[in-house]
């Protein structure tokens, strides 16, 4: 893989670090600012909405602009958000550059994602683009847990402090590294990306995202409680059991790259079958330490196997002009990230233990799969039809 690639990746380490780490100091964070821990969960559905909107406002005002100047000025509004987050005063203020830093999320994996796809054949674009996320997911083994570790310690905004010393490396990377005119053709103008979404089969492929990752941050959203009060884990045993879910992630994501150069659909369909049943499993498991913790490991490699596939299926279903739906797709992830934040302090203020939100997150799961379905009849009905004139 070029060195392009990678420099791509120490950035989606340091957007992935500050996008999950508040998942594990949600306890300090709530105690320091005075808020309930459902209140404090609410952070996580600001900074995903905040990818939902400014995602197209960015990609659509970046659009004649070079993708590498385009990636470092992204990467410096990181920078920079990260630094009020770390400032902030107040709950309020501290939302307030949650949601300012988000912005630049969508359109950095979007674009990187076509820059990384654009830099390899035609049969490793699925692996290029897990090489790139490969940094997010290393977030979850190296930066969430000691993220986590060090806000334990040092307080919440310690982490963020490290988190904008990550964000100007990565700046320095891609200058580095990414080549300027080299990556791919340049947009096909605005008239031409929106056009691809008159197609339905763009606007399934990311209602799959976003219900996937719903299934996900319904349960991920609160993990640290329920590691703490359902198994029983010290907080100490959170941060242990935050890597083995990166760990899993890491797998996850390179082998779903392989499995989507291979077999597409199938890949999407066979993985939110089999995340189904993991996080089903889930709601037993969580009540004892040592199977919820190998539980959390494979539901990671389960559910990364998923993220190359479904950005893979964007880009193909939009092929003709695939920058906007690119970034699109992360907004619907992490619209699926809030409603799936929101659906499980829904559960919780409703009076449910935290050893239902796996059942939930199973349900979405299923719903995923529905989706998946639907949109492989319909891809089998085209092609029919194609081969019959």
């Amino acid at each position: 893989m070029p060195l392009a690639i990678f420099a791509l990746a120490v950035a989606s380490f340091g957007v992935g670090t500050t996008e999950f780490v508040i998942m594990g100091l949600l306890p300090e964070l709530a105690q320091d600012l005075g808020v309930s821990i459902p209140r404090a969960g609410l952070l996580i559905t600001g900074y995903a909405l905040g990818v939902v909107v400014g995602g197209p406002i960015i990609a659509i005002a970046t659009a004649g602009l070079p993708r590498k100047s385009t990636l470092i000025g992204l990467t410096t509004l990181f920078a920079l958000g990260n630094l009020l987050c770390a400032l902030a005063p107040t709950y309020g203020l501290l939302m307030a550059a949650r949601v300012v830093t988000a912005f630049g999320h969508g359109a950095f994996f979007g674009i990187g994602s076509i820059v990384a796809a654009s830099l390899v054949p035609q049969n490793q674009r699925a692996r290029a683009m897990a090489m790139m996320f490969a940094g997010l997911t290393l977030a979850n083994i190296l930066g969430v847990p000691a993220g986590t570790a060090l806000g334990q310690a040092f307080g919440w905004r310690s982490t963020f402090f490290v988190v904008v010393a990550i964000a100007l490396v990565s700046v320095a990377a891609i200058v580095a590294f990414v080549p300027a005119g080299r990556d791919g053709e340049k947009p096909a103008g605005l008239a031409s990306e929106l056009r691809v979404f008159r197609d339905g089969q763009v606007w399934l492929a990311m209602l799959m995202s976003v219900v996937t990752s719903a299934s996900l941050f319904a349960v991920f959203t609160y993990i640290a409680p329920i590691l703490q009060t359902v198994a029983g884990i010290s907080p100490r045993g959170t941060t242990i059991v935050l890597l083995l879910f990166g760990v899993g992630i890491t797998i996850g994501n390179l082998v779903g790259g392989r499995l989507a150069d291979w077999r597409l659909m199938e890949t999407i369909m066979g993985a939110l079958g089999l995340l189904a049943l993991v996080l089903l499993q889930f709601a037993v498991s969580s009540h004892f330490a040592p199977a919820a913790a190998a539980t959390v490991f494979v539901w990671g490699v389960v559910f990364f196997v998923l993220i190359p596939p479904l950005q893979m299926r964007v880009i193909e279903c939009a092929s003709a002009a695939p920058n906007l739906a690119s970034t699109l797709n992360q907004g619907a992830f992490n619209l699926g990230n809030a409603l799936g934040a929101w659906i499980g302090g829904a559960t919780l203020t409703l009076g449910f233990a935290y050893d239902v939100l796996p059942l939930v997150g199973a349900l979405l799961a299923l719903m995923a799969l529905g989706v998946a379905l639907t949109t492989w009849r319909i891809g089998c009905r085209r092609n029919a039809v194609a081969l019959a004139e």
